[in-house]
């Protein structure tokens, strides 16, 4: 009876975070939902374990100063990431063109390009302005850990229906690169473009290089932008986020171009991640996975 009244507590609490308050999105005008946002975001309930955890990570190394906005934005951060999945899959190029600001240009449709991001903030409108500018670029994913779900259907059922989500926002498929970058290499000789949020921990990658991010060493998979360097393939960067008093979204997207240096390349992409993080830090979604992100620049 306990252990079915535990799994009950695990669902319910799923439901809430994952589909019930994010979903609001797709009946409220946005105006009215933000601000909904904005007050739930004060439950300390809300996400507890994840928001506990990124402010345990960020306050071991030095970068929270008032404790109590980290936790409302990590909680506003989380609450909006959610909610794009709703808001994507039910609104349409209307409500892009209504509340998210694109400042820069993405690169041609009709050539190969390396389209960088990084876990901050919310970043669903940053595809959907790519595919809006005629971009169908492959997401490079992870496969769906099924261990990490037993237990958890709703959670289960939230990962299967949003990362589909990104694969219909794309129109086209997702790359497994877990084993290998060769899907990239012929997605890149096709003429087509690949996307991926570059700023994951190293240590499960088989090479990796030093970054400085907010003054602290970290080291980043090279895979992707040694083949960049390797293929000449032109890179952009980009960034989605959002203005926590209004809710209005931008995008901002900087073409970088090709490079002959892999440490020249990997230091101007880690620039907008450290500027974006030394502006806003609460809103990187991995300083819970702070200790495996930062690390020494001569760690293995």
């Amino acid at each position: 009876m306990f252990r079915w009244f535990k799994r009950l507590k695990i669902e319910g609490r799923d439901l809430i975070e994952l589909v019930l308050l994010p979903g609001l999105a797709a009946l409220l005008p946005w105006w009215l939902c933000f601000r909904v946002f904005r007050r739930v975001a004060h439950w300390r309930w809300l996400y507890r374990d994840v928001c506990e955890r990124a402010v345990n990570g960020a306050r071991a190394r030095g970068v929270v100063d008032d404790e109590a906005r980290w936790h409302w934005m990590r909680r506003l951060v989380t609450l909006i990431d959610h909610a794009d999945y709703y808001l994507s899959h039910t609104r349409g190029e209307r409500w892009l063109s209504s509340h998210v600001t694109i400042e820069g240009a993405w690169p041609p449709p009709d050539s190969a390009a390396i389209l960088c991001t990084f876990h901050w903030a919310a970043g669903m409108w940053g595809l959907c302005s790519a595919a809006h500018a005629g971009l169908r670029p492959h997401a490079l994913v992870a496969p769906l850990d099924q261990a990490a779900f037993r237990g958890r259907a709703v959670l289960g059922w939230y990962a299967r229906v949003r990362t589909a989500e990104v694969a219909r926002v794309l129109q086209q498929d997702a790359l497994d690169v877990s084993l290998s970058l060769r899907p990239v290499i012929r997605a890149l000789h096709a003429e087509q473009q690949v996307v991926a949020a570059v700023d994951v921990p190293a240590d499960q990658a088989v090479a990796s290089e030093p970054v400085t991010v907010m003054g602290m060493p970290a080291r980043i998979p090279r895979g992707l932008l040694r083949l960049a360097v390797d293929q000449r393939v032109p890179v952009t960067v980009y960034l989605t986020g959002f203005d926590a008093g209004t809710g209005q979204r931008w995008v901002r997207i900087a073409p970088l171009g090709v490079y002959d240096d892999l440490s020249t390349l990997i230091r101007d992409v880690f620039q907008y991640l450290d500027t974006a993080m030394t502006q806003d830090p609460a809103a990187w979604h991995f300083w819970s996975e702070a200790a495996r992100f930062f690390r020494r620049a001569d760690a293995d």
